[in-house]
């Protein structure tokens, strides 16, 4: 996930492209580095892929996000509003989210498991149940 290919292929599945052409028409990606990044999308379980045929073409593979695609929209989220608060075009960003729903903005949060809107100064990290002391060496 930490490679900028791979986030701009996501947000564009969030977007709506599903094939190679489209990514790669949008993205400007090479070609190599692209099939490269999808294929992992695909081995990682994030995206899957099915067949769609046009009239008169050959089949030919679609990429679908999967729900644990899904489960990094809130991560991507957060990058996508950094990006347009620090590195945004002077006109605004390219891209507005918005509430299907009621046309509001969609932006991301951190709230507690008892619903508490969370400030980044108001979290603690505690060593978890898989949490293992290297050996010293």
């Amino acid at each position: 996930m930490g490679e900028k290919w791979t986030i701009l292929i996501l947000r564009e599945v969030w977007y709506g492209s599903s094939r190679f052409s489209d990514f790669e028409r949008v993205l400007g990606c090479p070609r190599n580095l692209l099939a490269t990044r999808l294929r992992m999308l695909v081995e990682e379980g994030i995206l899957v892929t099915e067949t769609y045929k046009e009239p008169g073409a050959r089949s030919r593979p679609k990429y679908v996000i999967t729900p644990k695609g899904m489960d990094l929209v809130p991560a991507v989220m957060g990058l996508l509003q950094w990006g347009d608060r620090y590195r945004a075009d002077p006109d605004g960003p390219a891209m507005l989210t918005r509430h299907r729903g009621c046309g509001a903005h969609v932006a991301p949060e951190i709230r507690c498991a008892q619903g508490h809107l969370v400030q980044t100064e108001d979290i603690e990290s505690i060593p978890g149940p898989g949490f293992r002391m290297k050996p010293p060496q």
